[in-house]
């Protein structure tokens, strides 16, 4: 199994209405410290995938923002509309709407 397909079996297991963060993501794909990696998986995810790609986000609470505000508005209203909330500063409340990996 390639490390793409590790990280986009562990995305399938986070609930609507729950984010979880690249590095979380990467430990739990067996890639500690392979934040990053998992970055370019999402960035990767093929066309008409069913990986709920938006449901990751940085260790900060926040939607990476690669200089696109479009792309920023479009990924909070997908998980504004799965019922995750910002705060006053944009972020998510991790306490809150991050996913323990026990979680269904």
């Amino acid at each position: 199994m390639s490390s793409y397909d590790k990280i986009y079996q562990v995305v399938r297991q986070i609930p609507r209405g729950k984010v979880a963060t690249y590095g979380q993501i990467a430990a739990l794909a067996g890639l500690p410290r392979q934040a990053r990696l998992v970055g370019y998986a999402m960035h990767n995810i093929p066309e008409g995938s069913d990986i709920p790609w938006q449901r990751v986000i940085n260790a900060k609470g926040e939607i990476s923002n690669y200089g696109d505000d479009q792309w920023v508005k479009f990924h909070r209203s997908l998980l504004e509309s799965e019922g995750v909330v910002f705060n006053d500063k944009g972020k998510i409340p991790l306490k809150i709407f991050q996913w323990l990996n026990n979680q269904k």
